[in-house]
Formats: C-alpha cells, structure tokens, sequence
C-alpha cells in the first residue's frame, strides 16, 4: 500500500508518534490521525482534556496526506440547498460555517506557526459547459446574498487567470487557498502534542469494546481505556464499527506534479497561486505551488499506483489546456481514497453512548475535516447536539456496498466519455 505524496514529503519535516506501548487512560481515544482526528484532538488538548490518537500508520498518512492540497470553502450542495434541507437557524449557521472554514485552516497555521506554504489566493470553480455557467450564477447570487466576498469572471476573465480558453466563466471565491496538506497534519500533530495529546503511529486499532461505562481499545503493543472514542477514518474506514464502512464510497482521487514550469507558463498558469477546479462529469483541480510546479489531479483508478506515468490522463488533460507543457517532465504522481456520501454532506453518528464519528467530505475535506474536527471537540466538551453544525444521523449501509468498485468505475467512465464529447463540439 502507497503512502502520503512523495512530493509533499520533500518539503515536510516528519513528527515523532511513537507506537503506543501498554496501557493508557484517558478522556477521549480518536482512531485516525487525519484532519478530523487531529484537529478534534488539536481543539480537546487546547481545552485542557486528556486526549490520544490512533493511526495504523501516522499522521496524514491518508488522504489527508495525498490531496490536491486546495482548502475549498463551502460543500458540494450550493448554500439555498444546504439552508433548506438542514432547516431553520440551524441551516443557515451551518452555510456560514461551511463556506468560511478556510478562515479556520488559516488560523490555526497562523496560530501555531505550521510551515505548509499556505497561501491564500482564492478558489476558482469553473465553467466548462452552459450549464455549469447557469449554476455558477445562481451560486453567486446565493453567496452574495449572503455577504460573501464572491465574483463572476467571464470567458475572458478566467482565460487571463489561467492561460487556456477551455472556460466559459468562473466564480472566484477569495476565501480559498492551497497549503501542502501532509506538512498541515503533520504540524496539526505536532501542535496537539504540544498541548499534551499523545500521538501514536504504527498503531493499528485491533478491536473496540465497551469497558464498563467506557471503551477499551486493543493494539498490537497494549490498550487504551476511554471515556470516549471517535472514529475518525474517513475513506480509509475499516470494520471496527457495524455499518460504518458501508456508509460511504471510497473513491479514489490522483495527483500528478510537473517539474517547476518555465517562467512564461509560471507567470500565465495561475500566477497568483489561486487554485481552481472544474465543474461538470468529472472533477480535474490544479494549482501551482511555490516551486512553480503544476499539481493537477483528478478521479483514478480503483487501487494504489504511484508515479506520473500511472495517470497519464491527467497529463494529457494539462496538455491540452496548455500546449506548451508538452515535452514537460512530470516527475510525482500518487493517489489515494476519499469518502464520499450519497448526499454530498458530512455524516455525523453517535451511534452509543460516548462514541462519535464523522466522515464523508466529498473532495472537501482539507475545510471541512478541520472544522468538523473541531465540532467533535465542542460535542466531547458538553455542547448539545442541537447547538452543532450538524445533526447526529443514523448510520445507514449503502445497498449494494460491495457492488461500490463495479459503480464507481462505470461512473468515471461514463463521465469521461461525455467530457471528451462535450470538448469536441
């Protein structure tokens, strides 16, 4: 099994999370050192509770580690849809929350001094059909409504942002931005322990029970004894919880990043470091980083691969926007599972008594996994349900979960065949 991106590796100093040996007690026990977990635990060791996080491997060694590194605001559904089908008050806290979580990234870089080359240059959702245009206005009109500091650009517009034609228009959205995602968890980690949270990599959760009024969880070298536990897997969700792993559809996500580009592609591509992504069949993001190298990524195949000749689509995709990569070296590539959900939103569970999960970001989860993380912290410290930004759910199986490689690929294949037709008139 591959590990979190190469790339990002360079440019990431490693934390120390050694494997738990023995026995430990402690408040709260979180299963999955990503941005949910480490963010939860971040927020619990910062309130002063006792707080230890399991990873079978370390922190951001998931998709938390192998992202496109975008820090998106807002989730899939636009904010009309998420007021009304979340309701009331309770809707509409939860827009403001969504589509300013990167505020909450920012912050906590900011705040605890993470060197991830963090940079705030807005996100760009793009139009490449009439009807992503039709959607991208009523999205504006949504947002500033609202107050967000949203704009419209027309064709020409997004083409002098990104040096290609492909575009009939964009929303820019200045509250978006990029960072290296493996060196944010590993300084998210970092942070936490200084706190006081205990850490442990190479620290697979081998079964989870109950312990009286709490739980116990068995590793390979000792236990953990909790008042609470959170599972915080996300795409990399196994079988220690009924069901659980059955709520999402893993889905995987690839990366592929250029040599540093030359400068008159560096000064057209993206030159304020905004990161973009495209709206219709299948999600393509890109953004350049601070070494000028192009990250472009995209759905992939249904298993691990690694090196930029696995994903020669995504190449061949960036070589058509811009003619002038081609004979380009592209020296990364990865991928790595997302979870996604039927209806695009979080899933929130508590399904006993002191355990939580949430998981389910749909290509979101740098945003909304911090501030979900968060959100656990503030329900483990007492906050009612009710006073969350989302409603704890049944955990319900996907029918037909074990049909989800046979789905996902027809779907991928599918919305290839209808971007390569649409690209052709």
């Amino acid at each position: 099994m591959s590990g979190p991106s190469p790339l990002y590796a360079l440019d990431s100093a490693a934390v120390a999370t050694p494997p738990l040996a023995g026995q430990l007690r402690v408040e709260t026990a979180i299963i999955g050192a990503g941005f949910t977990g480490l963010s939860a635990a971040l927020h619990l060791a910062e309130a002063g509770r006792a707080v230890a996080v399991l990873d079978t491997h370390a922190p951001g060694w998931g998709a938390s580690g192998r992202n496109g590194g975008q820090v998106n605001p807002g989730l899939k559904p636009d904010p009309d849809m998420v007021a009304h089908r979340i309701g009331g008050i309770r809707g509409e806290r939860l827009v403001e929350a969504a589509w300013n979580a990167p505020d909450l990234v920012f912050s906590l870089v900011e705040q605890h001094a993470i060197a991830c080359d963090a940079v705030r240059g807005g996100t760009l959702r793009a139009a490449c059909g009439p009807g992503d245009l039709a959607g991208l206005e009523r999205l504006a009109a949504q947002c500033t409504s609202r107050g967000m500091d949203v704009c419209l650009l027309d064709a020409s517009g997004i083409a002098a942002r990104t040096g290609t034609t492909r575009y009939l228009g964009a929303l820019l959205d200045r509250r978006g931005g990029q960072l290296n995602p493996l060196s944010y968890a590993r300084g998210l980690a970092k942070a936490a322990q200084g706190l006081g949270a205990q850490v442990h990599g190479q620290t697979p959760a081998v079964r989870l029970e109950r312990d009286g009024a709490g739980w116990r969880i068995s590793t390979p070298g000792g236990a953990i004894m909790a008042d609470n536990v959170v599972l915080a897997t996300n795409g990399y969700t196994g079988n220690l919880w009924p069901k659980l792993r059955q709520s999402v559809v893993p889905v995987f996500s690839a990366v592929i990043a250029s040599a540093p580009l030359p400068d008159g592609l560096r000064r057209t591509i993206l030159s304020q470091r905004e990161v973009l992504y495209e709206l219709g069949e299948i999600t393509t993001y890109y953004r350049t980083d601070a070494q000028g190298r192009l990250l472009i990524g995209g759905r992939s195949q249904l298993r691990d691969l690694a090196g930029p000749d696995s994903f020669r689509f995504l190449a061949r995709h960036a070589e058509a926007l811009w003619p002038g990569l081609v004979g380009l070296e592209w020296q990364h590539g990865w991928n790595g599972q997302l979870a996604m959900t039927t209806d695009h939103y979080p899933h929130w569970h508590e399904p006993a008594p002191g355990m939580f999960a949430c998981l389910g970001y749909n290509g979101r989860g740098i945003a909304m996994a911090t501030l979900m993380g968060r959100e656990l912290s503030r329900r483990l410290q007492g906050t009612p349900s009710e006073a969350l930004l989302l409603p704890p759910s049944p955990i319900r199986a996907i029918p037909l979960h074990r049909a989800w490689r046979v789905g996902v690929t027809a779907r991928l294949i599918y919305g290839r065949l209808r971007a390569a037709t649409s690209a052709r008139r």
